[in-house]
């Protein structure tokens, strides 16, 4: 059956599901579920309870043009227009980078350090540079009610968005979004400096998915020739935009926390043997360093990592 035969919400469902099969694309039925909601505007409930239900002709034509976007590649959270992202849905468009489930190990690395520090009753200030939708700085804002922070982006569609996703998520009051190239044209000092900056080595965005290659921008993924561009440049000024004991936590690729661990080691920043925190697939995903308070940095030996450790709470032991 095709999807100009369909006539109810369940066959126009399988006829998606079969497309995208022949069409392989991984997820057929799942991905045809969504589809077909988003072009219904019903809950994936409401679909279920009332699959019999005629497929109105304004439905089936936005679906059928839903199944050609995503067979050529596009990604269902770019056709919606919204990805979810720690348990809140965030409009992104062509201007910002589609947030992944990885990024949300930055996330609950952050809220643990607050929660470990004792600073969730504290006005905090926090900074997210290359903001993109602002999920990140939203997120925490919306997680941390006495906080307020400011997002940075070279993208000005990108700032446009992330405000109104902070709008939407009621924390506008609370945020505010620049634009900026990292730390320039920036002042003032925070509690806590998060990023998920570009780090895919410029030879390898062709190799990535179609999703990703062919829809995410450029800009957001590309980190130079060795991927670790971006954090040579938060690495140079981190320092001096992070309030004495401040945090510092980044988002890295799987194979550079050794590389960004020793960068930030060698800018005067603290890190601990386990600054390096995994995501759900164990991979190390998250880089955390601090800057110190007075002589702090003197009197600690920085650590070295190794990468052998395995334990499932993502922590490196040190290798002296």
């Amino acid at each position: 059956m095709t999807l100009g035969a369909a006539r109810t919400l369940d066959a126009a469902h399988l006829a998606a599901a079969r497309m995208l099969r022949d069409g392989g694309i991984a997820t057929p039925a799942l991905d045809a579920r969504v589809l077909l909601c988003h072009a219904t505007g019903l809950s994936h409930e409401r679909l279920i309870a009332h699959g019999r239900d005629p497929l109105l002709p304004e439905a089936a034509a936005h679906l059928a043009g839903y199944v050609a976007r995503r067979l050529s590649g596009e990604p269902v959270s770019r056709i919606k227009g919204f990805r979810e992202f720690y348990g809140r849905e965030f409009r992104i468009d062509a201007h910002t980078l589609d947030p992944r489930p990885d990024t949300e190990t930055l996330i609950r690395a952050t809220l643990g350090i607050v929660a470990e520090e004792g600073l969730g009753d504290r006005p905090l200030r926090l900074l997210d540079l290359g903001t993109g939708s602002g999920c990140i700085l939203v997120t925490l804002l919306a997680e941390l009610p006495l906080a307020e922070g400011i997002g940075t982006d070279l993208s000005a569609g990108a700032l446009r968005l992330a405000g109104e996703n902070a709008q939407r998520l009621g924390v506008e009051a609370r945020a505010r979004f620049v634009a900026a190239d990292w730390f320039t044209g920036l002042s003032g000092r925070f509690d806590l400096i998060v990023a998920n900056p570009p780090y895919i080595p410029a030879e390898e965005i062709a190799t990535l998915s179609p999703e990703v290659a062919g829809h995410d921008p450029r800009r957001a993924l590309d980190g130079g020739q060795d991927g670790l561009e971006a954090y040579r440049r938060i690495a140079a000024r981190a320092v001096d935009f992070l309030a004495p004991g401040g945090h510092l936590v980044v988002e890295i690729g799987a194979s550079q926390a050794q590389a960004v661990f020793r960068l930030f080691q060698a800018s005067g920043l603290i890190l601990e043997a386990d600054g390096v925190l995994f995501d759900l697939a164990r991979q190390p995903r998250c880089i955390h360093a601090e800057k110190p308070y007075g002589e702090r940095a003197e009197r600690r030996r920085n650590p070295k990592i190794s990468l052998e450790n395995r334990d499932a709470q993502g922590s490196f032991k040190a290798a002296n």
